[in-house]
């Protein structure tokens, strides 16, 4: 990307940017502040009992033990709940190391001398607390909030795992989109800020050190009060970013087959693609004898696709639908068997790599709320949502958020705004519509949680969606030398509707059955393996 389209994106970008960036602090700041409010106290009790110093300096370093998304998941799973909560409950967590531990070595580091003359002149021990002791450890104490400060904001970027916001919304759709602008996008301004955080906290130090500074007065107060400043920008880049995209939103290797003969197969992070991963395998394992490597839940669609040009793998499927839009860059077309021959005829000319026979159903994208709701407030179509999209929240994908056929193009073809819109992961996003935590998300057609949940798709009435048949992609140089792994794959063809897939996906999502179980009684009710 040259200067000047990278700062044509940028500048596209900007009211978003700017948005993510105001949440961003607002985590951060909410977060160390809570933190300061914990941690200090818990040092100076860990300073004055010398019996709960072990406990408390123990406790708050097991949890940063702890990885950052492994502490969001607990989180998520102890509060049945996304956004921001567990976001900011995780960050105080990990805030809490450097500020209690420096607020205890401050304390442990004052002079034995300076306590005993305070001691003589009759101070009584919060005296003695309060005028010698903190402002004496203030310089180290304030040095632990620095780097928890810091820190804060690299983690911060974790939160737009589970729907939290700040900049890392643009460092996972980068990533499952494989694009390499949107994670620099996220990166950048979240080195910037921590950059200005750390130099803010630092100028505050010098104008509590300053006390008889001689200089103009208003320097020391303007060094003191900057931290404020800083949160207060966080909330008005949060305000207005929020106000301008909204409205812009409204507006418009190694060789393929390796000596051995193995086979790699890859997929997508979600359940379908690791049925239908494992049904290839064991099909292949059953039809030729040949061994076949899973290389399952490897991201989204350009990263597969990626994967599979590069030779990293040999077969994964993909939809028409995806091919046609986020790959081939093209419009959407309505009729399945005219997207089926563009796909074709342009993977094989661009990529070198062939479709096979569809599997027979059409995982296309459905636009989903709670029937509850689609009662009361009497939708049937997604139209039917244009007036009421301004007061809903949306839970999409990282992919549905930024692809052509998901949102950007969807809302202009339905002139939809709504009120607020979170990146989710497949697996959160049903989850939080059935918490009430978002009242719109974007289902897939054959996932069986539609029905288990009590959803209610909306029916695309001005089809905007293209069909999105599912069928394997091999590679020519593969299926050149192995043409009986070909010829395996060809026995999928028609073979699984979108019914037959609903409770496919429902028997692993809901039953919680093994995905290698299920596959496996699939195909030897369907007489597919030898």
């Amino acid at each position: 990307m040259t200067g000047m389209s990278w700062f044509l994106f940028v500048f596209d970008r900007f009211p978003e940017l700017l948005l993510r960036t105001g949440e961003h602090l607002m985590l951060t700041g909410v977060s160390t502040a809570f933190a300061i409010l914990i941690g200090i106290p818990l040092g100076i009790c860990a300073a004055r009992m010398t019996w709960l110093r072990g406990v408390v300096t123990g406790s708050v370093g097991i949890l940063q033990t702890i990885p950052s998304l492994a502490m969001l998941a607990i989180l998520l799973a102890l509060l049945h709940k996304i956004g921001a909560l567990p976001a900011i409950i995780g960050l105080i967590l990990y805030a809490l190391l450097p500020i209690v531990r420096n607020s205890l070595a401050g304390l442990e580091g004052i002079s034995p001398e300076i306590q005993e003359a305070a001691k003589g002149i009759g101070m009584t021990n919060r005296q003695q607390l309060w005028m010698i002791e903190i402002p004496l450890a203030m310089p180290v104490i304030i040095a632990g909030i620095r780097t928890a400060a810091v820190v804060g904001i690299g983690i911060a970027t974790l939160s737009a795992f589970i729907g939290a916001g700040g900049l890392g919304q643009f460092i996972n759709r980068g990533l499952a989109l494989s694009n390499t602008s949107l994670i620099l996008l996220g990166a950048i301004p979240a080195a910037i800020l921590a950059l200005i955080v750390d130099g803010i906290i630092a100028l505050f130090q010098w104008g509590v050190q300053r006390k008889g500074f001689h200089g103009r007065r208003f320097v020391r107060y303007l060094t003191l009060f900057m931290p404020v400043l800083l949160l207060l920008s966080g909330f008005f880049s949060y305000h207005y970013g929020n106000a301008f995209y909204a409205k812009q939103k409204s507006s418009h290797t190694r060789s393929i087959v390796d000596t051995r003969g193995k086979i790699r197969i890859g997929t997508k992070n979600f359940t379908e693609q690791l049925i239908l991963g494992e049904l290839m395998a064991q099909v292949i394992e059953s039809q030729t004898g040949m061994p076949v490597d899973r290389v399952f839940n490897l991201g989204g669609t350009m990263i597969c696709h990626e994967a599979l040009i590069s030779g990293e793998i040999d077969i994964y499927v993909e939809y028409t639908g995806t091919a046609l839009t986020a790959i081939l860059k093209q419009n959407v077309i309505s009729d399945p068997n005219d997207a089926y021959e563009i796909v074709s005829r342009e993977y094989r000319k661009q990529f070198n790599a062939e479709w096979l026979e569809p599997f027979g159903f059409n995982n296309t994208y459905a636009i989903t709320v709670r029937k509850s709701d689609a009662e009361h407030w009497k939708l049937k179509t997604i139209s039917d949502l244009e007036e009421k999209s301004s007061s809903l929240r949306a839970g999409f994908t990282a992919e549905f958020s930024e692809r052509p056929d998901g949102y950007p193009g969807l809302s202009r073809e339905y002139e939809l705004q709504f009120k607020e819109i979170r990146d989710l992961d497949p697996a959160i996003m049903y989850q939080a519509i059935v918490g009430n935590e978002v009242d719109v998300i974007c289902a897939f057609a054959t996932d069986g949680r539609i029905k288990a949940y009590n959803l209610f798709p909306l029916h695309d009435d001005r089809n905007f969606f293209p069909p999105y048949y599912a069928a394997p992609i091999i590679r020519l140089e593969t299926s050149e030398a192995f043409p009986e792994v070909r010829q395996a794959l060809l026995k999928f063809g028609g073979a699984l509707n979108d019914e037959t897939m609903q409770k496919l996906n429902f028997a692993v999502d809901e039953e919680k059955q093994r995905v290698k179980d299920v596959a496996f009684r699939f195909l030897k009710n369907s007489n597919l393996l030898k």
